[in-house]
């Protein structure tokens, strides 16, 4: 297991800067949320690269922009827009694939999408068909807005989906959804490889890690019995904390607690 940041926790700073300031703050190990499909080719990939060899950063994840656009294209029942959506995401496997990372985290159709549960797993192999051919693997979010905000559909998913699932679990994303992530990692824990993290309060459901009280170590545990060995990055949005300094010392938190586990 390993620790480290997202970049989205500093968005709406440009993509190669917060590929750079993580490097800086001494973040060895990142996920890079791609920010526009620009980002994926020509200068600003040349800088994003420059930055990952200049600080010798570990990427493991990429997280596509496009997600809010997943129900409307690839989960829609207009073909034409599912391979358009297949065609750009290509792009964005070519990313993955050239920065080094393996796993590309998918949001899905929202909770309202008329996508029936047929079509998603329909959609969801397909897309990790395309994916393995550029050795990337695609991993589920449970995200409290979508469909996979719902445990019963995370473990349909499973489900269905057999050795093709694979999930990221989000610590905030479960709070919002009604669910202690322990729920869920009992539930679908053994396909967990990737965690999002962040802490949480009575008056706060996304602070830096030690600014809550949740028990992250607990969870983590749990996974860890569960067979989960992947990494815990820290995932907060701007507003949820004041200097980006505490993005590394969650990371530091989080490393200590997988170093006591282990």
């Amino acid at each position: 297991m390993i620790a480290g940041v997202s970049t989205a926790s500093l968005y709406p700073m440009q993509t190669e800067d917060a590929v750079r300031k993580l490097g800086e703050l001494g973040v060895r190990n990142a996920e890079i949320f791609v920010n526009d499909i620009s980002e994926t080719d020509g200068i600003v990939f040349k800088d994003i690269m420059s930055a990952i060899r200049e600080y010798g950063l570990n990427i493991v994840s990429v997280h596509p922009f496009m997600s809010p656009m997943e129900t409307l294209f690839l989960f829609s029942d207009y073909p034409r827009r599912v391979q358009t959506i297949i065609d750009i995401y290509k792009r964005f496997f070519e990313f993955t694939q050239a920065v080094g990372a393996r796993l590309f985290v998918l949001h899905g159709a929202d909770i309202k999408a008329r996508c029936t549960e047929e079509v998603y797993v329909e959609r969801f192999m397909k897309l990790c068909d395309i994916a393995e051919s550029y050795g990337a693997v695609i991993a589920q979010e449970n995200v409290h807005y979508c469909k996979s905000g719902n445990i019963e559909f995370l473990k349909m998913l499973k489900r269905e989906c057999g050795e093709r699932a694979r999930f990221v679990l989000d610590i905030k994303q479960a709070v919002r959804a009604g669910y202690d992530p322990l729920e869920i990692a009992d539930a679908i824990g053994d396909k967990v490889v990737h965690l999002h993290i962040s802490d949480n309060r009575e008056d706060a459901d996304c602070v830096p890690v030690g600014r809550g009280n949740y028990d992250i170590a607990a969870l983590i545990k749990r996974l860890h019995g569960l067979g989960f060995d992947g990494a815990a990055f820290v995932e907060l949005y701007r507003g949820n904390y004041n200097d980006p300094v505490e993005l590394k010392e969650s990371a530091d938190i989080l490393e200590k607690i997988i170093k006591e586990i282990k």
